[in-house]
């Protein structure tokens, strides 16, 4: 693996597209323009060697790794990862993605006919599915809050959903970080709100850990999920979900196991199900720690400056980006971290279905440009978006690029 992992670093050293004089801390591609950190992120050498020696490990004396060992390094990592989040490490469990933490919570929830799940029409399609799927089987009616672009002020976001919120309001599922429009929504103004009306927030954190800072314990929603493999730089399989202590009797794992039936008494059931849900690879889980103290050594203030300079640099790519296409932003700076997105000219095709069919003009930036780079139909055909980001590997001339390519593919 060693030798693997060397063969990849040296590949990675070649000429490339573009990047910072971070670039060579990632094993991206050295001929593309990667604009597209917030899809699934990129994990840095250093972290992907970690993971691999722990998998080595695992595989050495997998009885003494899994058996013995496991549940306190997870613990341990459970821990490094709720002092980031600012919350408690026994509210706090880990999940393979945050998609499996809004279903955890939502098929675990008891709905009845006339309920009503809140959510707005920038919701992450898979998660909205699972409001849907829910709704479906118990009853229950999905009530969406059209919150329309541009945005003048976050408040107008707080608004557009609490004028939603009705009497059969049970719980509403709203993100912290949009996917499509990449907009940082208010979530510190939401959820009290709700919480005032007698309404449980389950909050989509797909994007926000080390996007933007997070406060659990302040921000005291019942539920919030996140992941760590986008902006914490973690392996793909981390991510994790945080219950409210009041609420942890009514949540279960997706996977039912040996917790079921558990006779232990020494920690939380909510701890103990979600601890062990069957065999798999945990080094991804284990790898946050290390992934997180990584991404905080890069510069010299740490997470803030992190955060801060990813912001900077998709700000500027805003313009330039905006600029080219001769559009105006769709939200203000107060909204922006590092993805920013763009209203593009209709799709004169048919619908795409993303995974199985993309955009013409992403293939072409693609093919033609090499940028890596997402395009989304929103709200739905034939309007669609295109989507930035900003990692400490990327530079403005790959941004330049981006707008030069833009303008010969779209005539502009």
């Amino acid at each position: 693996m060693a030798s693997n992992m060397s063969a990849v670093r040296e590949a990675s050293t070649v000429k490339i597209a573009g990047g910072s004089r971070f670039r060579e801390l990632w094993p991206l591609d050295p001929e593309i323009d990667f604009l597209n950190h917030g899809s699934f992120g990129s994990c840095p050498f250093q972290v992907l060697e970690e993971q691999s020696e722990l998998r080595m490990l695992l595989e050495r004396e997998p009885i003494r790794f899994l058996d013995n060992e496991l549940e306190r390094r997870m613990d341990d990592a459970r821990s490094v990862l709720a002092e980031f989040l600012g919350g408690r490490a026994e509210d706090l469990v880990f999940v393979p993605n945050a998609t499996a933490g809004v279903n955890a919570v939502v098929r675990s929830l008891e709905f009845g006919p006339g309920d009503e799940l809140l959510t707005t029409d920038h919701e992450y399609n898979a998660c909205a599915n699972v409001l849907r799927f829910v709704a479906e089987r118990t009853g229950a009616k999905v009530v969406t809050a059209h919150i329309p672009l541009p945005i003048r002020d976050p408040g107008e976001v707080t608004q557009r959903i609490l004028d939603c919120v009705t009497p059969r309001t049970r719980l509403a599922l709203v993100d912290h970080v949009t996917s499509p429009t990449g907009l940082i929504f208010p979530i510190e103004e939401i959820v009290p709100a709700l919480n005032e009306r007698g309404v449980d927030t389950l909050v989509d954190g797909a994007h926000s850990p080390g996007l933007t800072p997070i406060d659990l314990d302040g921000l005291g929603a019942a539920y919030y999920t996140g992941n760590c493999h986008k902006w914490t730089c973690a392996p793909k399989g981390a991510a994790f979900l945080h219950v409210r202590s009041d609420r942890q009797h009514l949540i279960r794992p997706h996977i039912i196991s040996h917790g079921h039936n558990t006779p232990r008494t020494d920690r939380s059931k909510f701890q103990i199900e979600f601890g062990w849900t069957g065999t798999g690879d945990p080094s991804a889980m284990l790898c946050v720690p290390g992934a997180l103290r990584f991404m905080e050594g890069l510069l010299e203030g740490g997470w803030p400056a992190v955060m801060e300079a990813n912001r900077a640099l998709a700000l500027r790519a805003r313009e330039i980006v905006g600029a080219a296409l001769g559009v105006e932003p769709i939200a203000p700076e107060s909204m922006i971290g590092p993805m920013a997105s763009f209203v593009l000219p209709d799709h004169d095709g048919e619908p795409v279905m993303p995974p199985i069919r993309f955009d013409p003009l992403k293939i072409a930036l693609e093919r033609e440009h090499r940028i890596q780079i997402p395009i989304f139909p929103w709200p739905q055909h034939p309007k669609r978006m295109i989507r930035l980001s900003a990692q400490l590997y990327n530079d403005l001339g790959q941004y330049d690029r981006l707008a030069a390519a833009l303008r010969t593919l779209l005539g502009r």
